[in-house]
């Protein structure tokens, strides 16, 4: 079997894997996901909305097998110091708080300060509309906020990935 896992390009995060006996699978992203990858987010009550991440955001590799990736993708990233991704998955660091929605923005929290630039990738459901935030959290610092218009009260879905930390994919109500 052959193991090949899309990411995105911004920050390494695995969003998809497959495995398959015989030939490897394509590594173009089009091919695999088409104009954009669909991910779902249940808000609670029976109510799911669907992020798009877009295809121009995501690659693909051929990676070591690694069973983990396929139940849960988002705790996986792809390493690419030079520009060129290794095969070997990392198992990213979990966390479970830190994030706040606003009206005027998302803010991101990460458990301790990081030691470098880290990019920061959040994809927000409106409605039909997928809003594509991108930022930083600057070198000693925790945190960032990431401007966007919404409806107080309103609930959406989050994907949310900073680099060298497990994705987050949840739903939540814009204070």
């Amino acid at each position: 079997m052959s193991l090949t896992a899309v990411y995105v390009a911004d920050t390494g995060h695995v969003v998809g894997a497959l495995t398959l006996t015989g030939a490897a699978a394509p590594t173009d992203v089009a091919e695999l996901v088409g104009p954009a990858l669909p991910v779902r987010v249940s808000l609670g009550a029976g109510r799911t909305v669907s992020l798009s991440l877009p295809d121009r955001r995501l690659a693909a590799v051929a990676a070591d097998d690694e069973p983990g990736v396929l139940a849960d993708p988002l705790a996986f990233g792809v390493d690419a110091p030079d520009g060129r991704p290794r095969p070997t998955l990392l198992r990213l660091a979990a966390w479970s708080e830190g994030l706040a929605l606003a009206a005027d923005g998302l803010t991101v929290t990460l458990p301790l300060a990081v030691n470098r630039v880290t990019p920061v990738l959040a994809l927000i459901s409106d409605g039909e509309d997928t809003h594509v935030l991108t930022g930083e959290i600057p070198d000693r610092q925790s945190a960032v906020t990431l401007p966007v218009t919404l409806e107080a009260g309103s609930r959406h879905g989050l994907l949310v990935l900073v680099a060298g930390w497990a994705g987050r994919l949840t739903g939540a109500e814009a204070q």
